[in-house]
């Protein structure tokens, strides 16, 4: 075995073992000593990895970050053509699919969020950008953007394990913020409409 694949499966051993950890006992048991432990990886070998627990708490997100990332962008690869809002869509299709990540994972957010909060900066502001570009798309930002965290809000409430819904209940939710026949473009505002017809008339008596 060569020294790079040496090095990645002991990363994955690594981070397999973070997340059992703060499956089992919560994030605020979560130590390099404990890792160490759970992984039967030497204490050297674990920080010639990752040299903090906060340096773990980062690589968790940037996986979880990166196996989503993927997951939207094969979505937008095969609907964008026949979505009006395909970001949108993409956005609320990925939230439906972390409804089956393991709860472990959000524990990991909620404990680098918890002691590090820094490290999830870099997520706020991608969600930030993302929100920009599906209220750009839209017709109706605002009904964009209620959608977009409604799939939010079916997500936490599931992952975090307080959500009163089936499971049956939450798929027809998502099936719903996804129908764009069911969130049709809003009418032209009263007032641009009665400004256009006072003009009308205008134009005729004058």
């Amino acid at each position: 075995m060569d020294n790079t694949t040496r090095s990645e499966r002991s990363r994955n051993a690594v981070l397999q073992a973070a997340l059992a950890i703060i499956a089992r006992d919560g994030p605020g048991r979560l130590t390099l000593d404990a890792i160490a432990r759970e992984s039967g990886i030497s204490k050297g070998g674990l920080m010639h990895q990752f040299h903090t627990k906060e340096a773990v708490l980062k690589a968790l997100l940037e996986r979880q970050t990166e196996d989503f990332e993927v997951f939207s962008r094969g979505y937008m690869a095969e609907f964008s053509a026949t979505r009006s809002q395909p970001h949108l869509a993409a956005q609320i299709a990925t939230m439906r699919e972390a409804t089956a990540t393991p709860r472990s994972v959000v524990f990991a957010v909620l404990g680098a969020a918890a002691q590090e909060p820094g490290l999830l900066v870099s997520t706020r502001e991608d969600n930030a950008r993302k929100l920009d570009t599906i209220k750009a798309e839209a017709t109706d930002p605002e009904l964009a953007t209620l959608r977009w965290a409604a799939a939010w809000g079916l997500l936490l409430t599931t992952l975090l394990g307080f959500s009163p819904m089936s499971p049956e209940e939450r798929e027809r939710l998502f099936d719903r913020l996804l129908d764009e026949a069911q969130w049709p473009a809003p009418a032209k505002p009263a007032k641009q409409r009665s400004t256009r017809a006072s003009r009308t008339r205008e134009d005729a008596n004058g």
